[in-house]
């Protein structure tokens, strides 16, 4: 848009311009195309804008809307979420421990009591790692590894 028509067109969109001002535009909206069609863009945008008004009668909500619009608020019930669980009562806090600590010591005294129904010598693996270590660096080390694993073989 040229700046002839800019710097006034607020003033000749709204009718109060100067009559020589106004037809020094209405003579450049003439010969110039683009100014033309770009002003007959602002003025439907315009009108778009005043249909969007509406009359603050029509706005209102119908007879008993926030009536029943609070009935149906009431009447829901609350959605457990995952952070409530942060928000127990104390009691089952209390109660949830214990039953944790007792089950943990179930846990432990089942695998103490199996425990012993496993062999008491060394596996084959743990005896041939155990083969760099110093004590295993003598002959009668070595001797002793030996009957270790023949004794795990006859078992």
């Amino acid at each position: 848009m040229h700046a002839v028509v800019r710097d006034s067109l607020e003033e000749y969109l709204s009718g109060t311009l100067e009559p020589g001002a106004q037809r020094e535009i209405e003579g450049h909206l003439n010969a110039c195309e683009g100014c033309r069609d770009e002003l007959t863009g602002m003025q439907d945008v315009s009108l778009l804008f005043g249909a969007l008004q509406c009359e603050p009668d029509a706005v209102e909500p119908s007879p008993g809307f926030y009536a029943r619009v609070m009935q149906e608020v009431n009447g829901q019930k609350a959605v457990p979420s995952f952070a409530s669980i942060f928000s127990l009562d104390l009691v089952f806090a209390r109660r949830l421990a214990f039953t944790c600590l007792l089950m943990l010591a179930a846990l432990g005294s089942y695998l103490v009591i199996n425990e012993g129904g496993y062999a008491g010598s060394l596996s084959p693996e743990a005896v041939m790692a155990q083969q760099n270590h110093p004590a295993f660096g003598s002959d009668r080390g070595q001797d002793n590894m030996l009957v270790t694993l023949a004794a795990y073989d006859e078992q």
